[in-house]
């Protein structure tokens, strides 16, 4: 054979070797890339059941001293149905007790899909055990499936409904006042109704299912809201944003402390899924809230 055939026969058989590599290493990476998706899709619907203690602290000047340390219990979005069953609400109802509250503060969307889910959410919502009792408000989907019946288990499970209405909370001999609005989309928000015999150095809290309300405060009396409806966006990037979120004011009202206009505002990521029923870097949670004076 021709010394020139050789060379090129050299560099032919070279480049399909090359390209041999080539082609495992393309079918390598597939194959490892389409793994990493199917593991992360089905880590989406495990972390649903990954509820965590969210512990957090707010210090104001206008918390009494005798209220320094009080532990609040604030949760939001259950949505007991198809995707969260009545064995979660009462193990959740469990962890909550264990944690031995003051207060139990509630945000709405209890249940999810059918009234049929509201009467058994409440029996084992009744369960919950704390000091000072249990207040809550409505969410959009309270409405949406039933206003009545909710209202009606939420008294029958002895919840203090928060909707436009206000209470002093009296703890050794001082008090906070803890107030809430009806649902945004939903409802009326009559804000005065919390805030009409409060004096400026009183400490308020004021529970709105929707966090897009804080945008409409401006009151300088309301120290601090709480709010869930966003689910954190549910499905995040990595944490970072999320691509869908029911908010008007994008990734401003996602989650955690957020200074509004007017107050300081704390959002839940809350504790159930709507449809689908997956959560992606956005844990569920109970958040325990602890309150420091100054």
């Amino acid at each position: 054979m021709n010394p020139a055939n050789i060379k090129d026969f050299e560099i032919l058989a070279a480049a399909r070797k090359t390209k041999k590599k080539l082609r495992k290493r393309i079918i390598f990476s597939f194959r490892l890339f389409l793994i990493l998706m199917i593991s992360l899709l089905i880590y989406s619907f495990i972390e649903p059941y990954l509820l965590k203690i969210n512990r957090i602290e707010f210090q104001d000047e206008d918390i009494p001293k005798s209220f320094n340390g009080f532990k609040i219990i604030f949760i939001a979005d259950i949505h007991h149905g198809p995707y969260f069953s009545r064995k979660r609400v009462k193990k959740l109802v469990t962890k909550i007790n264990n944690l031995n509250p003051d207060l139990i503060i509630m945000g709405g969307d209890y249940v999810h899909k059918d009234v049929k889910y509201i009467e058994p959410c409440f029996e084992e919502l009744s369960n919950m055990k704390s000091k000072l009792g249990t207040y809550a408000v409505l969410g959009n989907h309270d409405h949406w499936e039933s206003t009545l019946r909710t209202e009606k288990q939420m008294r029958k499970a002895k919840i203090k409904i928060l909707d436009n209405k206000s209470y002093w909370i009296n703890y050794q001999g001082t008090r906070i006042k803890l107030g809430g609005v009806g649902d945004l989309w939903e409802d009326s928000q009559k804000i005065e109704r919390t805030i009409h015999d409060v004096k400026t150095e009183d400490f308020v809290i004021l529970v709105s299912h929707n966090p897009d309300f804080a945008e409409e405060i401006k009151t300088d009396k309301i120290d601090l809201m709480l709010a869930g409806h966003t689910h954190g966006g549910q499905v995040t990037f990595f944490g970072l944003s999320a691509p869908v979120l029911p908010s008007n004011f994008k990734q401003k009202y996602r989650k955690g402390f957020v200074k509004a206009p007017a107050t300081t505002v704390f959002i839940t990521v809350g504790v159930g899924t709507i449809s689908p029923p997956v959560r992606f870097f956005c844990r569920p949670e109970i958040v325990e809230l602890t309150l420091l004076s100054k």
